[in-house]
């Protein structure tokens, strides 16, 4: 049976979110730790397969995050909603501070540590932030909605993607430059200072009460099987996220750039980051739009249609020689992926209980680092056993075949109407 699908109150100023003081630190602190550890990743990932050409390579950074996050996601979850999710965020960007402090003592030229002892590190140094972020991503995004007043959940959800892209614009798009110009440790130290200051910011957030109903519960599998159990039985939710996992498990090209980068369109660096930046500027582009028209009247037919465009232009992507048309499919796959974004999180922030937010983002943060660190790993994997161009032509069209699967299966998530 489909749970009731009740429409959102009605339409209030774009500019309604901004009006919370806190909710915007949120969104500060949000986009600078995004841009920080996408400038370390595509420092790291160029650095990597400058060093070793091996597709793998830069599959086994996915891997090294991916593992420890998803090991760690829902207890992570679970804890957030027992305990002060302020404090959960200071402890676990700590040790993400730390980590990248070490990555920088590592790369320093006076360290001088030999190529099989420096990728163990680089690799030792990712798990560890896998580690962190499985207590760090449950609890910030569990945060967000207690932020803002939930008839403005909707245009939070813009102005939060919107920042969140910001930052995944400018994380990638300087990252090439910066290796080109500061080299990877001076780059490094950057990262750093950025991390420091989402932590300033953090301390500005007011944690929210633990609600009574959370505070009784001692069980920590019982809690979790809720959790799992409440994503399951909610058909909109599990639709959304699990279409995601699948179209970016399999047609995101991300972590394939540096060899498009190098091998096939001979860009460079500078190449790399223009690549990055892309979709990011397709989607912020198209968030902001989404201000003034939002796409949740006709969401479900307008999510399936974003991912279809989705996996349209990453065959675009696949098969391109020339770097402008590469860059213009790019911008599109990151247009498209922002629409999705925006129908999943207002559905995560509508229809989840304040008590259940912690592990129900969980679930959601597992979904999203299946998609994309796993994701990144089975592209590295493809590649080095089809070859780039074939891997991604794969992945693009598995994502158009689910796309498919999915509209005939969800015949009744189109009657959805939700309205800002």
């Amino acid at each position: 049976m489909s749970e009731q699908l009740t429409p959102l109150p009605a339409k209030k100023s774009p500019y309604e979110a901004l009006k919370y003081p806190q909710f915007v630190a949120y969104m500060f602190a949000n986009s600078f730790i995004t841009m920080a550890l996408l400038i370390q990743e595509v420092l790291l990932g160029y650095e990597m397969y400058k060093v070793t050409h091996d597709p793998m390579a830069l599959g086994l950074i996915g891997l090294a995050e991916a593992l420890p996050y998803i090991s760690l996601a829902l207890f992570g979850g679970h804890l957030a909603d027992l305990y002060n999710k302020k404090t959960i965020l200071m402890l676990s960007l700590s040790v993400i501070i730390l980590s990248s402090v070490i990555l920088v003592w590592a790369t320093h030229s006076t360290t001088q540590l030999p190529q099989h002892n420096l990728l163990p590190i680089i690799y030792g140094v990712i798990f560890l932030i896998g580690l962190a972020k499985g207590f760090y991503s449950p609890a910030s995004s569990s945060l967000n909605p207690f932020l803002i007043p939930k008839e403005v959940f909707a245009n939070a959800t813009t102005w939060a993607s919107s920042f969140w892209q910001a930052g995944a614009i400018l994380g990638p798009g300087l990252a090439g430059f910066m290796y080109a110009y500061w080299g990877l440790t001076n780059s490094l130290w950057f990262v750093v200072a950025l991390l420091c200051t989402v932590m300033l910011l953090i301390s500005t957030i007011t944690a929210p009460p633990i609600p009574e109903k959370v505070e009784e519960k001692v069980n920590i599998f019982q809690s979790l099987k809720e959790g799992i159990a409440f994503v399951f039985k909610t058909k909109i939710i599990l639709y959304s996220i699990s279409l995601d996992l699948f179209s970016v498990l399999f047609g995101g090209v991300i972590a394939l750039l540096p060899i498009y980068a190098e091998d096939i369109l001979k860009v460079g660096a500078e190449g790399l980051g223009v690549l990055r930046a892309a979709p990011s500027i397709g989607a912020i582009l198209t968030m902001f739009m989404m201000v003034y028209f939002p796409p949740l009247k006709h969401a479900w037919r307008n999510l399936l249609l974003a991912v279809g465009g989705f996996g349209l232009a990453t065959l675009i992507f696949a098969v391109s020689t020339n770097l402008w048309i590469s860059v213009v499919a790019l911008f599109f796959t990151g247009a498209f992926d922002s629409v999705s974004v925006i129908v999943r999180q207002t559905v995560l922030r509508y229809w989840t209980p304040d008590e259940m937010r912690g592990r129900v983002s969980a679930v959601n943060g597992i979904f999203v680092s299946s998609s994309n660190e796993i994701g990144a790993f089975e592209s590295g994997l493809l590649a080095k056993l089809m070859g780039t161009v074939p891997s991604v032509l794969f992945g693009g069209t598995m994502t158009m075949i689910i796309v498919s699967i999915v509209w005939i299966r969800s015949k009744e998530l189109f009657k959805m109407k939700v309205t800002d």
